[in-house]
């Protein structure tokens, strides 16, 4: 089952590609065609998705349905695509948030008589949804590295059009500021992604060069590089390893975003429309995290342990900052992008904690983050499109009065604080206990940022949802059905990965046992025999 003679895997990131390019081609009179196009392309690609994890067999090979073509034959550039446990949720994770993406979204790129919207048609917002989606899946398939490089730069251009060409239209400072900020927000995700992939490709270079030295010539294939490490075909001195994961980690840790290079997110996630803000944070982050499983602890396991330390503290700030800040935000939408920065805390503490709990717990955080993520920022989404202000203090007592509206919000929070029973809770609970275990120093001042998170959601939702009902609150109607379409869904997910987590810790775990294999790392020992300490 590891190899697949049908092309599954590249079918299932070439339908939203050429959906977006279908999108794209729709006449400018048949805008809503565009839409129930890039909907329907979204819903096959769900589809092709469920496939990939029902043929997925846990117990089988590491990489699975792999695909193998020559490309660039002259400098050992295939195009190699391959699953294992991790990517197979996230690719299900992307294709599942999509449609809801698209649905959310579906007036934010009406027609609008402002001189900055002009030339920003309906067709074009979907066909860049799309191309974002086609790119993120392609990015967990690749197993060749130079290919996953292409598509981790690639999805850049899109997304740089999505948040500065269909800006978030409640803003406080007029029209004119409005486009200024959405300039500037763009521009900045750009340059600061733009600068750690450019390092990252001098790493990726650098790593041709050492396998072209030692294995008599150069490859880009995750899997030949793995198996030549395994054998001792391959060894790199210890300040070349180091070089080329810190060129490796800078990118990702942009990505991800990890402080102190996170500075771009609440501009980017501010400014944006709410479901281009969840496809930032929610699918397109989600790169940086998992390549850090993926790259920087499989190819560079001795440079990721001796880096260690210092992500940790890293990602221990990231955890704490954010939930600082996102107390003292007056934006609702950078209140949710500062909580994010401190959810991908807990992502990269799992990773780096080399536990086998704490590497679960981090893939199944990058799950849970994006639903809960996008249940809240939705929601918020369309609270800001009917009150047209994004600032907290405009708000007061819409549970009066949109008390559906609101309930969803609440359900959305609560799974932004961990709220035990719902999915999140079990992804911080095992990023925690596996900390713990190696760290526990850093395990427990890291417990800090639920606190932390439990204020600035508890106090969010008081002053938006309760007390008495604000003058321009009063006449906002409840859900639509469109609307309801989108949260009920995401809900149910967060209920039923929180009480059953099960289906998903199947997939997850035999690829951590092999990430836990590259670092040469094992679980530790518990101080006490539990057995010994009764009798005692």
């Amino acid at each position: 089952m590891a190899d697949s003679s049908f092309p599954l895997l590249t079918l299932t990131a070439a339908v939203p590609a050429v959906g977006a390019i279908a999108t794209a081609a729709v006449p400018a009179a048949k805008r809503e065609l565009s839409k129930w196009l890039a909907l329907g392309v979204s819903l096959v690609t769900l589809v092709l998705a469920a496939v990939i994890a029902v043929r997925f067999d846990p117990n089988g090979d590491r990489f699975q349905l792999t695909e193998s073509r020559a490309w660039i034959a002259d400098f050992g550039v295939r195009y190699e695509l391959g699953v294992d446990g991790i990517a197979v949720v996230l690719v299900a994770l992307t294709a599942l948030l999509i449609p809801f993406v698209i649905l959310a979204g579906w007036r934010d790129a009406d027609p609008v008589e402002t001189k900055s919207s002009r030339w920003r048609p309906t067709q074009g917002f979907f066909a860049l949804i799309l191309a974002v989606e086609a790119m993120v899946i392609i990015s967990f398939l690749a197993t060749d590295i130079f290919l996953f490089y292409i598509f981790f730069e690639a999805m850049l251009i899109p997304m740089y059009f999505l948040i500065g060409g269909f800006g978030d239209k409640a803003h406080q400072h007029g029209e004119e500021e409005a486009a200024r900020q959405r300039s500037y927000a763009a521009v900045k995700f750009l340059l600061y992604n733009l600068a750690g992939g450019l390092i990252m490709l001098a790493a990726v270079i650098g790593l041709f060069v050492v396998t072209n030295d030692q294995l008599g010539a150069g490859t880009f294939s995750l899997q030949e590089i793995l198996q030549a490490r395994g054998n001792g075909e391959l060894e790199m001195s210890t300040n070349t390893e180091r070089l080329l994961f810190l060129g490796f980690f800078f990118a990702f840790a942009v990505k991800a975003p990890l402080w102190p290079l996170h500075t771009w997110l609440p501009n980017a996630m501010g400014e944006s429309t709410p479901p281009v803000a969840v496809l930032i944070t929610a699918v397109v982050d989600k790169v940086g995290t998992f390549a850090m499983l993926r790259f920087c602890l499989g190819l560079f396991p001795e440079a990721s342990d001796w880096a260690t330390p210092v992500v940790l503290v890293l990602a221990l700030v990231s955890i704490l900052y954010g939930a600082l800040l996102a107390i003292g935000q007056r934006d609702m939408k950078r209140l949710i992008a500062y909580a994010s920065i401190s959810h991908f805390g807990f992502i990269v503490l799992g990773i780096f904690a080399m536990t086998s709990q704490g590497h679960t717990g981090a893939t199944l955080y990058m799950v849970n983050h994006g639903i809960s993520t996008a249940l809240l920022m939705l929601v918020a989404g369309f609270l800001i499109s009917r009150r047209g202000s994004r600032l907290i203090a405009d708000y007061g007592g819409v549970q009066k009065v949109a008390p559906v509206l609101a309930g969803t919000f609440l359900i959305g929070g609560l799974a932004t604080l961990s709220l035990p029973g719902l999915a999140p809770f079990v992804s911080e609970f095992l990023v925690l206990v596996g900390t713990f275990t190696r760290y526990p120093v850093i395990g427990i001042i890291a417990t800090v940022g639920i606190v932390l998170a439990a204020i600035y959601v508890l106090v969010l939702y008081q002053r938006t949802m309760t007390g008495p009902v604000a003058e321009k609150v009063a006449k906002l109607p409840d859900l639509r059905v469109r609307e309801v379409l989108v949260v009920a869904p995401l809900i149910a997910l967060l209920i039923g990965l929180g009480v059953y987590p099960k289906p998903l810790t199947e997939i997850v775990n035999p690829a951590v046992e092999h990430t836990m294999s590259d670092v040469q790392k094992s679980d530790p020992e518990p101080d006490v025999n539990p057995v010994e300490a009764t009798h005692e």
